[in-house]
C-alpha cells in the first residue's frame, strides 16, 4: 500500500527538519525523505552562527525574527546541541570600517537589536588576542552559537513523536500528489516541499539558484582563547561577490572549547575535496587578526556546498504553476539562522494565516526563470 501523508519534505537538513517539526507539531502527517543522513549537507558545512544581518530589509526581517525563535526554544535544546549565547563583535580595520560600526548601530538601534560600539580598549578587554590596531568594533550581544547538524536531528525527533516518518532515499521526481524515489516507490502527500538545498534546482527545474562552495577548519581545545563570534566587517565585502574567490576572519568559540574558523566563498566550483589554497588563504587571513592562531593545531578541514540566490534571500513558499509544491532552499550561509523562521512562514502559507513578517520578498516566482521569459 502507497504511503500517504498530508506532507513530504524533501531534505533532512535543518531546514527540511525545522519544517517538519512545525508541520508535525500543527497537527499534520508528514514524511521527510533524506538521501544521506539527517542534519549532513550543508547543515554539516555551516559555522551555526544564529546572527541578525541586515544586507537588506528582508534579510534583516527573516534573520531577527528567526534569531528570536532560537532564543524562546533555549531551555528545550539537549546539551549536543551545544547553544552558546556567546554574541557577535564585529571587528573593524579601519575608518571605513568604522563608519559601518555606527551605520549597523544605528539600524540595529532603530529596530531594537541591542548593539554596543567598542573603542580600541573596550575591543581588547572583551578579545585579547586581537592583533593591536584594531580600531573597534561593533557587540551584539544576542547573537549566538549553536552545533547544527544536532540540533536538525533534535528537530526530526520532535517532529516524529509527533506525527513524522523518516525515509532515507533519493528523491528522483516530483508529481502533482506525491514524490518517487530511486528504488521506484512512491510516497503520496496532499503537499510536497523541495528543502533539498543544492540539490533542489534538479527536482524543480527553472529555479535560479547556484552552489556556493566553503571550506572549514577546526582546532584542538584552547578553553577562553576567544569569547565571542568574531567577524571581520570585511566580511560583508566578500560576502558580495558573486564571481570570485574571497576569503574573511571569521573565528567561532565552540563549547568544547575549540575554534570553528571560516569562511571562505567560491563560486563555479564542484569538487567537493578540500582546496588547500583556500584553506591557506582563509587561514593566512585569521592569523592576520588573531596571530596566536599561527601556533595552534588544526584537527580537521573539510567543504561543503550552499545554495545562493541571484539576490541573496532564501526561496519560501508556494512554486508557480505548481499547486501542491513549495519551496524552502537558496538560504546559502544563513539556512542554519533562518531555519526556524523559514518553517513558520512555510506554514503560515499552507494554512493560510496571518505571518509574523512580510512574506513578499521571500516568494519563489522572483527568481524562477519561466517568471522572467
Amino acid at each position: 500500500m502507497t504511503p500517504t501523508y498530508d506532507v513530504v519534505i524533501i531534505g533532512g537538513g535543518i531546514v527540511g527538519a525545522a519544517c517538519a517539526r512545525e508541520c508535525a507539531f500543527a497537527g499534520l502527517r508528514v514524511a521527510v525523505v533524506e538521501a544521506d543522513f539527517a542534519g549532513g549537507g550543508a547543515t554539516a558545512s555551516g559555522m551555526g552562527h544564529i546572527v541578525v544581518m541586515d544586507d537588506s530589509k528582508p534579510q534583516f526581517a527573516l534573520t531577527r525574527y528567526s534569531q528570536q525563535l532560537w532564543r524562546e526554544l533555549a531551555y528545550e535544546l539537549p546539551p549536543d546541541v551545544e547553544y552558546m549565547p556567546c554574541g557577535t563583535i564585529w571587528v573593524a580595520a579601519d575608518e571605513q570600517e568604522m563608519q559601518e560600526v555606527r551605520r549597523k548601530h544605528d539600524f540595529y538601534g532603530v529596530r531594537r537589536v541591542p548593539t554596543e560600539i567598542l573603542d580600541p580598549r573596550s575591543l581588547y578587554e572583551a578579545e585579547p588576542h586581537l592583533r593591536p590596531g584594531l580600531l573597534g568594533a561593533l557587540l551584539v550581544p544576542e547573537d549566538l552559537v549553536i552545533y547544527a547538524p544536532c540540533a536538525a536531528r533534535f528537530f526530526l525527533r520532535q517532529a516524529q513523536a509527533r506525527c513524522c516518518d523518516l525515509h532515507m532515499g533519493r528523491v528522483t521526481g516530483i508529481r502533482d500528489h506525491g514524490v518517487v524515489l530511486q528504488d521506484g516507490s512512491v510516497l503520496r502527500a496532499g503537499t510536497v516541499v523541495n528543502a533539498a538545498g543544492t540539490w533542489a534546482k534538479e527536482l524543480t527545474p527553472g529555479l535560479e539558484m547556484r552552489p556556493r562552495k566553503g571550506h572549514l577548519v577546526i582546532t584542538d581545545r584552547y578553553p577562553g582563547f576567544v569569547r565571542h563570534q568574531l567577524v571581520e566587517l570585511g566580511y560583508l565585502k566578500s560576502a558580495h561577490t558573486l564571481t570570485a574567490e574571497s576569503f574573511a576572519f571569521n573565528v567561532q568559540p565552540r563549547l568544547t572549547g575549540q575554534l570553528l574558523i571560516g569562511s571562505s566563498r567560491q563560486f563555479g566550483v564542484e569538487e567537493k575535496s578540500v582546496d588547500n589554497h583556500i584553506i591557506a588563504g582563509m587561514l593566512a587571513r585569521a592569523c592576520e587578526y588573531l596571530p596566536e592562531l599561527s601556533r595552534m593545531s588544526a584537527i580537521r578541514c573539510w567543504t561543503g556546498f550552499r545554495a545562493a540566490t541571484p539576490d541573496k534571500l532564501p526561496v519560501i513558499g508556494k512554486c508557480p504553476g505548481h499547486e501542491h509544491l513549495y519551496l524552502a532552499t537558496g538560504h546559502e550561509g544563513l539556512g542554519i539562522t533562518t531555519s526556524l523562521g523559514t518553517a513558520r512562514l512555510l506554514l503560515d502559507q499552507m494554512l493560510n494565516r496571518a505571518p509574523a513578517i512580510p512574506l513578499e520578498p521571500y516568494l519563489p516566482g522572483r527568481v524562477m526563470e519561466t517568471a522572467h521569459a
